[in-house]
């Protein structure tokens, strides 16, 4: 079956004998034997051609298949007595690979010392990157579509946070509107256009009980580097809405304080995503249950629950300007 296929995938019998390292003339009698043994012809020869008759096309189809299958069972079997290995690519949004992942590679490194990455933090991933092993998505409202295999990790809502010195000094926000009167610490104009909303409680259909969307003037700081903003936030410089599992730290350390905890702005949901389920080396297998295992596997925030700050609503949708706030989650 695999001299076969490769015939056909090579387009003759000599670079097929070549591609498996065998003689033409041992190709060419496996050929023939199968036709016998299946007492049908497979392939039209000429000499200049190949073509695959009617029977050869559907039983290529099957052929195909059942190879697949069976190369996929070698692995599983494979991979149950074999120490994974080998070096896996992963991407990754550059905020959640500081703040979170490069602290737990230590351990997986502990665990799985033959396995070596390559971390590639582009940007924003909202899908599979095909030339890597495993993919971090972040998403916020948009669905989880298209032709790849996701395990989720967890969500994470933007905090609306502060230093405790600038609080003290400017005064703690009680209403969404109280933060038109404060510096504010936001993406560039461009990104933010069409304004933040911020929801309070949801009724029995999912919808927030109350809305309020601001217009922010020009921040004291604009910034499409996260990190920067995040730096800023913590010299005081003024209120700044980050990712969960960014502050998380700062919020049990006492180093940055939420503003406004019954109001939600952006919750993104995070998934491990690989393209295919096909062939999965033990490295990525384990490396997906490390991730699912490290970030608890569920929907829910664990770096506000850690912070103990969760928000008291069970809403976890994407308000108007989502597309903005997840923008500034790059």
């Amino acid at each position: 079956m695999r001299i076969f296929a490769k015939v056909i995938e090579c387009g003759g019998f000599a670079a097929a004998a070549r591609a498996l390292d065998l003689s033409a003339a041992v190709v060419t009698r496996a050929v023939a034997d199968l036709e016998a043994h299946l007492g049908a012809r497979l392939i039209q020869r000429t000499t200049r051609r190949l073509s695959l008759t009617d029977t050869g096309e559907a039983y290529l189809d099957r052929v195909r298949q059942i190879l697949s299958d069976i190369d996929e069972a070698e692995a599983l079997a494979q991979a149950a007595v074999r120490e994974p290995s080998g070096h896996l690519r992963v991407v990754c949004p550059p905020a959640f690979a500081v703040h979170q992942l490069a602290k737990h590679l230590p351990r997986f490194r502990q665990q799985f010392p033959r396995i070596t990455l390559e971390l590639t933090v582009p940007g924003p991933v909202e899908t599979v990157h095909e030339s890597h092993d495993v993919s971090i998505l972040m998403l916020g409202r948009k669905p989880l579509d298209g032709h790849f295999v996701a395990r989720r990790l967890a969500r994470s809502e933007v905090v609306t946070c502060a230093a405790p010195q600038y609080l003290q000094r400017r005064g703690r926000p009680q209403h969404p509107q109280d933060l038109l009167q404060h510096e504010s610490l936001l993406p560039p104009p461009s990104i933010v256009q069409g304004g933040i909303t911020f929801q309070r409680g949801v009724d029995e259909r999912g919808q927030a009980l109350e809305a309020v969307t601001l217009e922010p003037g020009m921040p004291v700081l604009a910034s499409s580097h996260l990190d920067t903003t995040y730096a800023a936030a913590l010299a005081g410089m003024g209120v700044a809405g980050l990712p969960s599992f960014v502050v998380a730290d700062a919020l049990i350390e006492g180093a940055l304080e939420r503003v406004l905890p019954q109001w939600q702005v952006l919750t993104t949901r995070i998934y491990a995503a690989i393209p295919t389920r096909k062939h999965l080396p033990a490295r990525t297998r384990v490396f997906l249950d490390f991730l699912v295992d490290t970030f608890g596997g569920e929907d829910r925030d664990p770096w506000l629950e850690a912070a103990g700050c969760q928000t008291p609503s069970s809403w976890c949708g994407a308000p108007q300007g989502e597309a903005a706030l997840r923008a500034a989650l790059a």
